[in-house]
């Protein structure tokens, strides 16, 4: 706004310095001529003192020999030519054609001219400001044609049962009749969950693209503004334009934005966010069986939303997203790999085991960093070489080539993180190493990443054990190999109090203190950070559970260091190999683990 109105001061300026010099330097020297009579005239023609004589009309302009200019009038309607005693030998006579000066109009004229373009100007401007602020409280959605859809059921990948749920959304915009008249009502909210990059805004795209209906996106944060009352005007003003283009979608992005319980902003019952959540709630209820408006809203946090937007007869189905399996991972690839060269050694189903835990938007993600890796090694195809790389950039970050890191340092590293695969390799319960690297990438000096054979929703004890005692097994090798404790265990220190905390406080894998969580979180925040946790235990069993976390943490440590120290050649061997390497793939690893030592 500060910008605007100076640009509009400076354009003011402008207009009026140009006007004033234009008339400054059009007035310069110019004087006017001097008025004689008309006998006066006669006299200096009889004695050749006239050089020039300009008629215009009945003025005559006349220019002596010497320059002066002078001003006379004649009879109306008599020729010059015919005055009598006027000698016109020598003389240069111009007469100009008879009319309208138009010059001397717009010259006369110009100053208003001038003037009123500058209030036209003016008025422009405060009828842009005044459109502006009339249009503040008018909805932002974006309208996407329902004419040419471009993105359809076809282009989602990975959410099968989410389509089938959905199915019957596009069958009612499409046939109403065919439910009206068994009396059905299709719920007029749909809410999707789902974490970030499950494809909760692109489903809902297809849904509106197999209907082909008009479609609305907004976010929900785009109703909010300082001012009370703007987002219910733009709630009021969506819902208008929904029903206008009935049968319509709209679409809700991150409606907790302003969906979150009420009672708790500062403002109470004026707080912008409430006012706006309470015409949603509103509008919802104001639809009647007649009007096809469907509205979709998404979400990662349904746990803070308020509970009359839960309620039957407003959000009342709720469609889960989850991370894909690995079907759903190789279709969504295929999806995001259309179009894209690949050569003939990419192996779909490889890349669907090495992308456990990827959303869609990873996988895009994924399939983007490989043709840029492909461009810029000047290939023609796609390769796995590079999916296995844009892989290891997604997961760790990009190589650092640029970090120098010392030769004893490098060292320490390689053996940190062959006693990591060592023990993942020794207990049955731990999840297989695919790949060992000392390369700098991101934030870490070197990394281990370990694969599981088959998607898992279900965690055992056991399984968390082991993941512990793999944890371990870089502290405890640096403390073998150089009996000197570094920084480089800090992160896997810090994931394993983690969890075997939620193993004590959340799963109920704790023999002393049996099948019972401890504390309740509270969703109290600030800064975007969760500040307070609700303990419903007393100080003595808050000492049990440290007790057992220190417990859980130990037996991992030794574990890991029994392992270590029984298998000290076969872990020497492993660092060596990756201080020449720099990195093993799951195959070299085992020829590494069962080859022979000397």
């Amino acid at each position: 706004m500060k910008i605007n109105v100076k640009r509009s001061l400076i354009i003011y300026a402008l207009i009026v310095v140009v006007a004033i010099g234009f008339f400054f330097f059009s007035s310069i020297g110019e004087q006017p001529p001097e008025e004689i009579a008309f006998s006066k005239l006669i006299e200096m023609s009889r004695e050749n003192a006239i050089q020039e004589i300009v008629v215009d009309g009945e003025t005559l302009t006349v220019t002596d020999r010497n320059g002066n200019v002078y001003e006379t009038f004649k009879e109306a309607g008599t020729s010059i030519y015919d005055i009598p005693n006027l000698n016109l030998d020598g003389v240069t006579v111009d007469i100009k054609p008879g009319g309208i000066n138009w010059g001397g109009i717009f010259i006369n004229f110009l100053p208003l001219l001038l003037f009123g373009g500058l209030l036209i100007f003016l008025f422009s401007q405060a009828r842009g400001a005044n459109s502006q602020a009339m249009s503040f409280g008018r909805s932002k959605a974006r309208l996407f044609s329902a004419v040419k859809p471009s993105i359809t059921f076809s282009n989602v990948a990975g959410a099968d049962e989410a389509k089938e749920d959905m199915q019957e959304i596009v069958e009612f915009l499409s046939n109403r009749e065919k439910f009206q008249t068994l009396g059905a009502k299709v719920p007029k909210g749909v809410l999707l969950v789902g974490p970030p990059g499950t494809g909760k805004t692109l489903l809902a795209k297809a849904i509106a693209g197999e209907a082909r209906v008009p479609f609305f996106s907004i976010s929900g944060s785009e109703f909010v503004e300082m001012f009370v009352g703007v987002g219910a005007s733009r709630v009021r003003d969506l819902f208008e334009q929904a029903k206008r283009n009935a049968p319509s979608l709209i679409f809700i992005d991150e409606i907790d934005a302003v969906g979150r319980q009420r009672g708790a902003g500062v403002g109470g019952g004026h707080d912008e966010r409430e006012q706006t959540l309470n015409q949603i709630l509103v509008e919802m209820d104001g639809f009647d069986t007649s009007t096809n408006v469907i509205i979709i809203a998404a979400t990662n946090r349904p746990d803070i939303l308020d509970n009359a937007l839960l309620r039957p007869g407003r959000f009342d189905r709720r469609i889960i997203l989850d991370m894909p399996d690995i079907n759903g991972r190789k279709e969504i690839f295929k999806i995001h790999a259309s179009g894209k060269p690949l050569a003939g050694d990419v192996d779909i189903e490889a890349v669907a085991k090495q992308t456990i835990g990827f959303s869609g938007a990873d996988l895009a993600n994924l399939v983007n960093e490989a043709a840029i890796l492909a461009a810029r090694r000047d290939k023609k195809e796609i390769g796995m070489s590079e999916l296995e790389e844009s892989i290891d950039r997604v997961l760790a970050g990009p190589e650092k080539k640029s970090r120098r890191i010392s030769p004893k340092e490098k060292e320490i590293i390689a053996y940190h993180e062959a006693g990591h695969a060592l023990v993942a390799r020794m207990l049955p319960n731990s999840d297989p190493v695919h790949k060992v690297s000392v390369v700098a990438r991101g934030m870490s000096l070197g990394h281990t990443r370990q694969l599981p054979v088959e998607d898992r929703y279900i965690e055992t004890a056991s399984q968390y054990r082991d993941r512990l005692a793999t944890l371990m097994g870089g502290r405890v090798a640096e403390e073998i190999m150089f009996n000197e404790l570094s920084t480089g265990a800090s992160n896997d220190i810090k994931v394993a109090t983690n969890l075997a905390n939620k193993m004590v406080t959340r799963y109920g894998m704790s023999a002393k203190l049996g099948p019972r969580t401890f504390g309740e979180r509270q969703d109290m925040v600030f800064l975007g950070r969760e500040i307070t946790e609700q303990r419903d235990y007393g100080d003595r069993i808050a000492d049990v559970i440290d007790d057992e976390v220190n417990a859980i943490i130990g037996e991992a440590y030794e574990t890991a260091k029994r392992i270590i120290t029984e298998n000290c050649s076969r872990w020497v061997h492993v660092s060596n190999l990756l201080l020449a390497r720099e990195s093993l793939e799951s195959d070299e690893l085992e020829k590494a683990f069962n080859e022979p030592l000397d």
